[in-house]
């Protein structure tokens, strides 16, 4: 049985319906690996300590959950613009499904920038770039948005066989890393005690905080569930994959995470590992390969890593655009079709120039921090990936509300349906952790406001030229008529 909104997404979608299962599935792997491993294990171990696989445990479990009821809503809708869409189906708030949407696009945004600052720091070191390279390093994340984006305004289609590639290179990586670990605890580098740890370098505290520190960080690892819906109108019969892909990715990734971050615990001394990339545990020189060799492969794997996410988010932020333009919540410039491509290519645009200016202010800020001590500068990958995450765990709460809402409403045969009492403690999890990471990070409030700014100007553009439009288009009929 085809769901009752099927027939509207074929009649008037202009994207091209190309996603099979499988690449869906190493869609959501992709994503999801690329992002927190790769660019913020080094985080995650400064706030916990060697325990933090328990950080990425959390946040796995809690994103899966969330991922549940992305599914039940996917089956449902099949469209464009993912958290957004399902909010307008549940509140009808156009208000709302506005702030939402500005919401989820700057998350996206604030992700791509900080995946960005993540690849520059692979690069270089592949290149000796100096870490007072500011500029030199902000011309290079430009360069990488840049060329992101001309991927994906080629197309969907090339877009997801890049991704699936970058995916098979990017577990290779990752799969060295868990030998590594391995050959670590044969050979008794650190004690396996060290993964019961909480805090580096002797510090101790409360092993909750510790956690909840690392989890605000981690979760920023499991976004890819969300990109994946996005694309749900350009996916072959997203009833019945989304739900196996999805879920299927997001415990295939979260189960990568724990073994990944056991290995780099039980390889490298954690003060060591705090606040760096993976490319220590590389250093350890434990591989079977001379580490002067593998710090070379290994960094390409990771730039390669990255790149798959951050193509993947691309596609993401350009879907709601879009999908939000088609439902007159955002100016309709934005659902514009490239028309040889296929491609939306005004969001693309668009989200690239908001991700260059986040970049431009982050280098622009450390420049004027240059005489202050290292751990009082400006981290641009830290703060941008803290802002992805408060903008996501509110989001997500409010999807799971959603969900539930519209429980009985366009169900079919084919709809999935997610576990209720799960979905509640969803909702407890991902406001839990909203709640700490805005009070251990007051200042990330600063950047959230200025995003919502933007947020702003596109609403009283839409209100202002949208209403005109519409009124020249379909104008009140006079009372002469009566």
């Amino acid at each position: 049985m085809v769901t009752p909104v099927e027939p509207h997404v074929v009649q008037h979608s202009q994207l091209k319906r190309s996603i099979t299962a499988k690449q869906l599935y190493f869609y959501v792997v992709g994503d999801v690996l690329g992002s927190g491993i790769y660019v913020l294990v080094g985080l995650v171990a400064a706030a916990v300590g060697g325990a933090f696989w328990m950080a990425f445990l959390v946040g796995v479990a809690i994103a899966t959950v969330t991922g549940l009821a992305y599914a039940e809503l996917v089956t449902k809708y099949p469209q464009a613009a993912g958290a957004s869409l399902y909010i307008n189906k549940a509140f009808r708030s156009p208000a709302l499904t506005f702030f939402i949407t500005i919401c989820m696009l700057s998350a996206n945004m604030a992700a791509v920038g900080s995946l960005s600052a993540g690849f520059v720091r692979y690069f270089g070191d592949l290149i000796g770039l100096p870490d007072d390279a500011i500029w030199a390093a902000a011309f290079i994340a430009l360069a990488f948005v840049a060329l992101i984006t001309v991927i994906n305004l080629i197309g969907i289609t090339e877009s997801v066989v890049a991704n699936v590639v970058m995916t098979f290179i990017e577990v290779s990586g990752l799969l060295i890393v868990v030998i590594i670990g391995v050959i670590a605890l044969v050979e008794g580098v650190n004690d396996p005690s060290v993964l019961l740890q909480f805090g580096v370098a002797g510090d101790s505290g409360s092993a909750i905080l510790a956690v909840l520190a690392g989890v605000s960080l981690a979760f920023f690892a499991m976004t890819g569930f969300e990109n994946a819906a996005n694309v749900a109108e350009e996916t072959i019969d997203p009833s019945h994959a989304f739900p196996r892909a999805l879920i299927g990715g997001m415990v295939t990734a979260g189960v990568v995470y724990v073994l990944v971050s056991m290995a780099a615990a039980l390889a490298v001394p954690i003060e060591t590992l705090a606040g760096n990339t993976l490319l220590e545990v590389i250093r350890a020189d434990l591989f079977f390969i001379p580490a002067s060799v593998m710090l070379v492969v290994f960094g390409i794997i990771a730039m390669i890593a990255i790149s798959n996410t951050t193509l993947v988010t691309v596609v993401a932020q350009s879907r709601i655009l879009f999908g939000m333009a088609r439902e007159n919540i955002v100016p309709a410039v934005f659902a514009k079709v490239h028309p040889v491509r296929r491609s939306p290519y005004v969001a693309l645009i668009f989200g690239a120039a908001i991700v260059s200016a986040l970049l431009v202010i982050g280098a622009a800020i450390r420049s004027s921090q240059a005489g202050l001590p290292e751990d009082e500068q400006l981290d641009i990958v830290d703060r941008l990936a803290t802002i992805t995450v408060v903008f996501l765990l509110f989001i997500y709460a409010l999807v799971i509300v959603a969900c539930l809402k519209l429980r009985g409403t366009d169900e079919t045969a084919d709809t999935y349906r997610a576990n209720t009492p799960l979905l509640i403690a969803g909702i407890v999890g991902n406001l839990a952790v909203l709640t700490y990471t805005l009070i251990d990070d007051p200042d990330a409030l600063f950047w959230v406001a200025g995003l919502l700014a933007v947020g702003l100007v596109l609403y009283l553009v839409q209100n202002f030229f949208g209403k005109k439009k519409q009124l020249a288009t379909n104008p009140p009929s006079s009372s002469k008529e009566d």
